[in-house]
């Protein structure tokens, strides 16, 4: 009977050094160096908020300017409109103060004049007039800037028509700052009709693919911008001592441009 428990104890107690590990062979180290995948993302929305304007000689969405309006400069400079896909400015044009003449005559509007950092008017650098256009929807989707005038130049006083008088923008060409492939449209010379129902349509325009950041359409460089948009006044046209008036309206479309660019002259 006592060899039996022996025999029992024993057994049990070889059980147990199993159970404890005493003699276990660890299992082999897994690779070094150990590679773990993690994910990383981030996701665009739209942008509502407008864009300021920018320098057009050199259109860096994170510099804006202020450009002064020519006949009022004490005027504030109004935002762009709201949106993805907004137009952010146009120019005044302001053609001075001239000679009552009876020959022909062609004057040409004022280059732009900006604010510098003081706030003050920077007299010593004028740039171009021009317009600006900024797509941040995303995709390149393509858009169309156009302008019109709004009849003919009147004046103030007696809404005297300036008969026979015609706007012509030469020198056009687009500048921007985007990576994005520039608008395959752009208009490098154009007449308004002065009648109010002449567009200039695709003044600018982007088709697919093409257009997406910050652009500007500019009449001229800084050695051309002084003699870029004509106004031509004949001179059996009969004019008053007065100031002549009109407007100009420019347009943006989420209509695509065409594939095809304009050539010089169209």
């Amino acid at each position: 009977m006592k060899s039996l428990k022996l025999a029992t104890v024993g057994t049990v107690l070889f059980s147990t050094l199993l159970l404890s590990g005493v003699g276990h062979v660890s299992a082999a180290p897994g690779p070094i160096p150990a590679n773990r995948d993690t994910n990383a993302q981030v996701k665009f929305i739209e942008d509502e908020s407008p864009t300021d304007p920018t320098d057009p000689t050199d259109p860096d969405p994170t510099d804006p300017v202020k450009p002064v309006d020519p006949t009022d400069p004490e005027k504030p400079v109004e935002p762009g409109t709201n949106g993805p896909l907004s137009l952010d400015y146009a120019s005044s044009l302001d053609f001075g103060e001239q000679l009552i003449s009876n020959k022909n005559h062609s004057y040409f509007a004022k280059p732009k004049f900006l604010r510098g950092a003081d706030g003050e008017i920077d007299t010593k650098n004028p740039v171009p007039n021009y317009a600006q256009v900024t797509d941040k929807r995303g995709g390149e989707k393509g858009w169309a800037l156009s302008v019109k005038q709004n009849g003919q130049f009147k004046s103030v006083k007696e809404s005297r028509e300036l008969v026979g008088a015609e706007i012509t923008f030469n020198n056009g060409e687009v500048a921007s700052a985007s990576s994005s492939k520039a608008p395959s449209t752009v208009k490098k010379s154009f007449s308004l009709k002065a009648d109010g129902t002449g567009v200039a349509e695709n003044v600018m325009a982007a088709s697919k693919g093409e257009g997406f950041g910050t652009w500007v359409y500019r009449s001229g460089d800084v050695s051309t911008m002084a003699e870029s948009i004509e106004l031509s006044v004949p001179g059996a046209t009969v004019k008053d001592a007065d100031t002549y008036k009109t407007t100009l309206t420019w347009t943006l479309t989420d209509v695509p441009g065409n594939t095809e660019p304009e050539t010089p002259g169209n």
